[in-house]
């Protein structure tokens, strides 16, 4: 069955950086799209990033644009999540999921569109 591991969370200063990892198993990653989601305490997750299959159409929250870049190693079965320029309201715990229908089409990262969520990785911003 599909599984999803995420990792290189941690504590950050303000204006850092991260690279997460998802580790994908049980399934041939290259078939299926996949994305990044978040969930700060007290809040409703909500879909950071997605990439489609090909690589070609990516979806970005309008508070990360510029400063993370979602890319795949499909011969690695692994998603990342570069993170740049860090700030304290980026500080939630960040899974990976794949869309419920293998497919995602574009358009927004709707976590109702997703499942397979991994255990997640804590990232904390903070000085």
């Amino acid at each position: 069955q599909v599984q999803l591991v995420e990792s290189g969370g941690g504590l950050v200063q303000p204006g850092g950086s991260l690279r997460l990892s998802c580790a994908a198993s049980g399934f041939t990653l290259e078939d299926w799209g996949i994305g990044w989601f978040r969930q700060a305490p007290g809040k409703e997750r909500e879909g950071v990033s997605c990439i489609s299959i090909s690589g070609d159409n990516t979806y970005y929250l309008d508070s990360v644009k510029g400063r993370f870049t979602i890319s795949r190693d499909n011969a690695k079965s692994t998603l990342y999540l570069q993170m740049n320029n860090l700030k304290p309201e980026d500080t939630a715990v960040y899974y990976c999921a794949v869309p419920l229908f293998r497919v995602w089409y574009g358009g927004i990262c709707r976590e109702a569109d997703f499942g397979s969520f991994g255990q997640g990785t804590q990232v904390t911003v903070s000085s």
